[in-house]
């Protein structure tokens, strides 16, 4: 056993687990990162609904919507219009790899202060948009902000609160990233009647950003970024301030883990590939890739143009985007609430569950409201059921794959190859996020409702990974979460027992 912090049987002790107002406070304003990600998911959707924004830059969606035969599930099939949407997450990605290797230099905290500013950049850009470049180009800024943020704000949650109340205040992320889709998208409604109203949502981008760039100036950095790049002193008085006194036996123990990682002096891209990793590399892909695939952001990105799609009108189907991230804001504070009681592995399956069922519920409805050919009118009934089904759909997510598809990949990772798995788990999650907000639209107009039965699926299938695959991490302390690899049934093959 490596630290004397942690028994077989899961207890914590050793360390101090009282939840301060610091901690509270740093952690509150390092989950603010989450709200330029939130923001930039809600507001994309409603822009590209907005007449204003469609006559400058895409007209040719206008006279599709105006054609009263067009199939419903066509109206926005526009590669032009989903690459808007999409490049910021190719950009994502390059930034989420990059940032793994400017953390060992900058730390946790300067990570989210590059994020932040280079995020302002691109609001700026996209708020002065002349041209589709323009567009684009902004787009592409706040990808790297985003990229930026995405990959130093979980870890650092994860490395400053206390294990036992590790997956609440992890859940802080997601939470924020719900307060920005909702911000962005009570926004939209409120500009939509304005011709430059376009501008003002893509441009108010800055607000969030300001308030991450400035906020992250004024907390310290993670004791364990710390330690890694050399400054003990520092390390101490970061405990110090965030876990109140009694701070030694944990300094010690993550000294112990940095000088452990600094002996090994691997290549941490190559070190991750080693056998006795083996299951840290498979979660660090497998639950962003299956974050994604439940469709949440798809929905999230579209939701206006989706609504719209079904039968609702242009205010209506932003009114009922509004009501989608209330919904799914709530949910994760209840999931803030019971993370930490019931685990990990139960939210997932039940979330799980939920979000399959409603899925296949929303295909059946809309295969009989609209046809197989997409061309049937909606009648405002089966508009509502869909809304209500969404609804279902996005609390399931919101108190399971929303907030620990960004907690797991944050707790799992030794330290010597933390940011580096980090990493790799937020660029597979802007990967497949990219490869997905592509298609979607054109996924839409050729499989129709089989869409929703295509994420049902792999729902269902994530559903059982789990089941099957991931071990209960909740409340162990991240240097010690060796130990539940080692008594999993099929992981434990390839772990060995740290010295």
């Amino acid at each position: 056993m490596a630290t004397g912090s942690f028994a077989v049987d899961g207890h914590v002790s050793g360390f101090n687990e009282r939840i301060t107002a610091s901690v509270v406070i740093t952690c509150i304003v390092a989950a603010s990162g989450g709200l330029l990600f939130g923001y930039d998911i809600g507001i994309s959707g409603g822009v590209t609904t907005m007449k204003s924004f469609l006559q400058k830059f895409f007209p040719s969606i206008l006279r599709n919507a105006a054609n009263a035969k067009t199939n419903i599930y066509c109206v926005y099939d526009s590669q032009v219009l989903t690459a808007f949407t999409s490049s910021l997450y190719i950009a994502g990605l390059a930034a989420s790899l990059l940032a793994s290797r400017l953390t060992a230099a900058l730390g946790r905290k300067g990570i989210m202060v590059l994020g932040g500013c280079t995020f302002l950049a691109g609001a700026a850009i996209n708020g002065f948009a002349e041209n589709i470049a323009m567009l684009i180009l902004g787009r592409i800024m706040l990808g790297f902000g985003v990229g930026f943020t995405n990959q130093a704000t979980p870890v650092f949650l994860s490395e400053m609160a206390p294990p036992k109340w590790r997956g609440a205040f992890g859940t802080g992320f997601q939470f924020f990233i719900g307060i920005g889709v909702l911000t962005a998208n009570c926004l939209n409604y409120g500009t939509a009647r304005i011709s430059w109203g376009w501008r003002l949502s893509l441009g108010l981008a800055v607000v969030p950003a300001a308030i991450m760039t400035f906020g992250a100036l004024l907390i310290s950095d993670t004791p364990s970024s710390l330690v890694e790049r050399g400054k003990v002193a520092q390390a101490r008085k970061s405990l110090s301030r965030v876990r109140g006194s009694d701070v030694e036996a944990e300094l010690a123990d993550l000294i112990k883990y940095s000088e452990m990682a600094k002996a090994a002096d691997q290549e941490p891209f190559k070190t991750i590939f080693e056998r006795q990793y083996r299951p840290h590399l498979v979660m660090s892909i497998a639950i962003p890739f299956f974050q994604q695939l439940t469709g949440i952001n798809i929905i999230a990105f579209y939701a206006p143009v989706l609504f719209q799609s079904v039968g609702f009108g242009s205010d209506s189907a932003l009114i009922a985007a509004i009501i989608l991230g209330v919904v799914n804001l709530c949910s994760i504070l209840v999931s803030s609430f019971v993370i930490d009681r019931y685990g990990r592995r139960f939210l997932f399956m039940e979330g799980g569950i939920q979000m399959c069922i409603c899925q296949a519920i929303v295909a059946a409805v809309l295969a009989v409201a609209a046809g197989t050919s997409g061309t049937k009118h909606i009648s405002k009934g089966d508009s509502i059921l869909v809304l209500v089904l969404m609804c279902l759909y996005a609390s399931g997510f919101g108190w399971s794959w929303g907030p620990l598809s960004w907690l797991i990949p944050s707790e799992i990772f030794p330290m010597e190859i933390r940011t580096t798995g980090q990493s790799i788990s937020v660029a597979v999650n802007f990967a497949t996020t990219f490869v997905l907000s592509q298609t979607f639209l054109a996924m839409l107009c050729h499989f129709k409702f089989g869409a929703f039965l295509f994420y049902a699926c792999w729902i269902a299938v994530m559903t059982i990974f789990v089941y099957f695959f991931m071990p209960e991490t909740k409340g162990i302390p991240l240097n010690s979460m060796y130990a539940v690899w080692e008594k999993h049934w099929y992981w434990g093959r390839f772990v060995r027992r740290q010295p």
